[in-house]
């Protein structure tokens, strides 16, 4: 079915107002209104279809169905025609995302959005210096931002307001939300209830502009906790074992939904901590049940009154009885002792206990040069205090950090909170630098000095993931994930070998202490400074506002359409590369230094798959020129074939395309002349980017057929003309000695998403729409 047959909004009518009482979303979008009885009546509907108990995310996910009485609904299978309230995006995709906004035609967004300046200040020399630094950097990036907000009707979080997700959960989430961002890690929202899901910019312009988004109906796997968390074990225990039994893949095509009599003993925060971290075992999102936790933060974010309309609608924002998950995994959280993951891979899971004896053995190194607390995954108050009640202790012995110390507030709020508070002082005391309110070492934004490139080292941080050379850039650095707490305790010690709930340390005065588990208020006492003011509401009317792009920059760039599909089966494509073992966003789009050209598509396009690893010769960015013979960068040889005007292909391997949501992973190749990317299995965020963008996402029938194809073959993907719905289609791989065979590919491409593919993205597809309906 059309989208145009689906409707299209043009501007965004308040939903019915709820007839209890009338709650804002937002402060910020105060004629926005909450509308559990739009949720409630969806329910209900598919309930007695079903004729069943629904699971939390099924209420809520069903629950913002386009059309309830008749979306056919099975787990895993069909696609879900949706209507989120809201949208957000961070900066670095922002650009891309309201690039193609402007593309589209439209002349304002149709569902409250906001966009939140996080990813492009670097980590340097502290907080207000490196902010200054990033203003006068990204001046121009900024301003585009500001300015295209103001016209579109987007709200606009300026820099040094604080990483993305921890804003919304301060603002925008709320028990029973569907929200989607362009961020990975969007799934921090389920702390409050929501399914809050991550995409790429391309699914943000369709719900921005009123078309209704498209999901694969998630399955549902329930994680059910009982006992209760004490002692050095927190929340992020919690997911880092989930991620030990899951990988970084076993969550794909599920909402992980938690559940059981130990939910009660998490805070609202350490929930957000659980589900931003689920983004790294490919989960389509995470949630937990609204419960006492959830309404206590919402009253000390000022916003008593969501949780008071919350507590009507309880029955809808929690699992029904009965319920049945499609999995279940049980964990007692009374015996669950504190992990770190790592090196390489976020799910490569050990007991803290453990990890020194295991680096030994494995040749890692166990002196700690660098310690690195926050992240959006962990920056809330409480993080704060549990880590400034290990340093306290550390003080009070006359001991500092040996290892480097760092420390990223993830608000603004926090920031002013914890100084207030006396945290900071306490983190600078034992010998952390206090960094700016924003992602910084975690996606990469970090001048490291203390050690050169290629020098082989070990960190730890309270992040999310550590790929390999996604801190600093440095392919031996050995990055573990752990708690706050846990980083400060090793950084204190300076070694992996140090189990701070059985080891000594010896204090300035030569006698020994241990370290006594932390303790520390899930919630400040007062009430939370809200520092300084940094947000920029969009006027009422914004059509006089001039967004600049200039046609010379070198950080923004308007969009062309791509090409449409010619009609034609996909005949005799080279491979640009086939790539060996895993490969991450990071590894097909890389951030860092490459983040500043993320509005600017051939610009960026320059690091194309530049850390995949080629099979064939075991390198990275380095590549065989079909048309040659010589080998060179991926990039430059992508763009020799398309100068050539020849299509090529790229062949992957398990989960390609994990990690971030960056929509560029999938831009860049299509800008470059790509076509088909063939893998033994995808991400589910960079699959649908793909498709967005004109691609071809395939996957082997046969896993086995990978190695039937070498990176000197010529590929045909053949029956293009009946491309359908559940229907596979054929590759025909001609070696180079004239023999040929054929191997069957999968996919998961539906009708609407057929229509991307034809006419060359999901954009132009949208643009055809307009064009009809007007």
């Amino acid at each position: 079915m059309h989208a145009l047959n689906r409707g299209i909004r043009r501007y965004h009518v308040s939903p019915a107002l709820c007839q209890r009482a009338k709650v804002a979303m937002s402060h910020f979008e105060p004629n926005e209104y909450i509308n559990y009885e739009k949720l409630e009546k969806n329910i209900n509907i598919v309930r007695k279809r079903l004729d069943r108990p629904l699971t939390l995310s099924e209420k809520i996910v069903y629950g913002h169905l386009d059309d309830p009485a008749k979306q056919e609904i099975e787990r895993g299978k069909t696609y879900l025609r949706l209507r989120p309230d809201r949208v957000a995006m961070q900066d670095a995709t922002a650009q891309m995302a309201m690039l193609q906004f402007i593309s589209s035609g439209l002349p304002k967004v149709a569902v409250p959005s906001t966009i939140h300046c996080d990813h492009l200040i670097e980590a340097q020399l502290g907080g207000e210096k490196d902010l200054r630094r990033a203003k006068d950097i990204n001046q121009e990036v900024y301003n585009f931002l500001a300015t295209a907000g103001a016209k579109y009707g987007v709200g606009f979080w300026k820099p040094g307001s604080g990483i993305i997700h921890q804003i919304i959960l301060e603002n925008y989430s709320y028990p029973g939300v569907m929200l989607i961002g362009t961020d990975s890690h969007t799934p921090n929202g389920g702390g409050l209830g929501g399914i809050c899901i991550g995409v790429g910019g391309a699914d943000a312009v369709d719900v921005m502009a009123g078309i209704p988004w498209e999901l694969k109906c998630p399955k549902v796997i329930g994680v059910k906790l009982t006992g209760k968390l004490s002692g050095w074990t927190s929340p992020k225990d919690v997911i880092l074992k989930v991620a030990g039994i899951l990988t970084v893949k076993g969550g794909t095509g599920a909402i992980i939904e938690y559940h059981g009599p130990g939910v009660d003993s998490i805070s609202c925060t350490g929930m957000a901590t659980i589900c931003n971290m689920g983004a790294e075992i490919g989960a389509t999102t995470s949630i937990f049940p609204y419960n006492a936790r959830m309404k206590k933060y919402l009253g000390k974010t000022g916003r008593a009154d969501i949780a008071a309309l919350a507590d009507e609608f309880k029955q809808h924002l929690v699992p029904d009885s009965g319920c049945q998950y499609d999995q279940v995994i049980e964990i007692n959280l009374s015996e669950l002792k504190p992990h770190i993951n790592g090196p390489f891979t976020p799910d490569l899971a050990h007991p803290v206990s453990d990890i020194g004896a295991v680096a030994e053995k494995e040749g890692w190194p166990v002196d700690i040069r660098v310690g690195l607390i926050g992240s959006c995954t962990n920056s809330s108050y409480e993080d704060m205090g549990r880590s400034a009640a290990v340093a306290k202790q550390a003080l009070a012995h006359g001991l500092k950090c040996k290892s480097k110390f760092t420390i990223t507030p993830g608000s603004e709020q926090i920031r002013a909170t914890i100084e207030r508070d006396g945290y900071a002082e306490i983190l600078r005391e034992v010998g952390g630098l206090v960094l700016a309110n924003a992602c910084g070492p975690c996606i990469g934004q970090w001048d490291r000095k203390d050690i050169k490139k290629g020098e082989k080292n070990t960190i730890v941080t309270s992040y999310n993931r550590n790929f390999t050379g996604r801190n600093d850039a440095n392919p031996e650095t050995h990055a573990f994930v752990t708690s706050p707490e846990i980083v400060t305790a090793l950084s204190i010690a300076g070694t992996l070998k140090f189990n701070p709930e059985t080891d000594y340390l010896t204090g300035a005065d030569g006698k020994k202490f241990k370290l006594e588990a932390p303790d520390a208020d899930e919630l400040p006492k007062l009430e939370f400074d809200p520092g300084q003011d940094t947000y920029q509401y969009p006027p009422k009317d914004g059509s006089g506002q001039h967004v600049d792009v200039s046609p010379t920059s070198q950080r923004l760039q308007l969009l062309e359409p791509f090409d449409k599909w010619d009609g034609k089966d996909l005949e005799d494509m080279l491979i640009l590369i086939k790539v060996k073992g895993k490969c991450t966003t990071d590894h097909i789009s890389a951030a860092g230094p490459w983040l500043k050209f993320r509005g600017h598509l051939d610009n960026i396009s320059n690091n194309l798959l530049i850390g995949a690893i080629n099979i064939e010769n075991g390198k990275a960015n380095s590549v065989r020129n079909a048309l040659t013979q010589e080998f060179g960068p991926v990039p430059d040889t992508a763009r020799y074939y398309k100068k050539m005007g020849v299509k090529w292909a790229v062949i992957g391997d398990e989960n390609y395309g994990e990690g971030s949501s960056r929509e560029h992973a999938a831009l860049e190749p299509r800008h470059l002349g790509g076509r088909v990317i063939i893998t033994k299995s995808f991400a589910r965020i960079h699959e649908t980017n793909l498709k967005k963008q004109g691609l071809l996402p395939l996957t082997f029938a046969d896993p086995a057929d990978y190695n039937k194809i070498h990176p000197v073959d010529k590929l045909s993907i053949v029956g293009l003309k009946d491309f359908a719905p559940g229907k596979p289609l054929k590759c025909i791989i001609k070696h180079p000695n004239g023999s040929q065979e054929t191997i069957m590919l999968n996919h998961t491409f539906n009708e609407s998403q057929i229509e991307w593919f034809q006419a060359g993205s999901a954009l132009n597809r949208m643009k055809e729409l307009q064009q009809k309906s007007s």
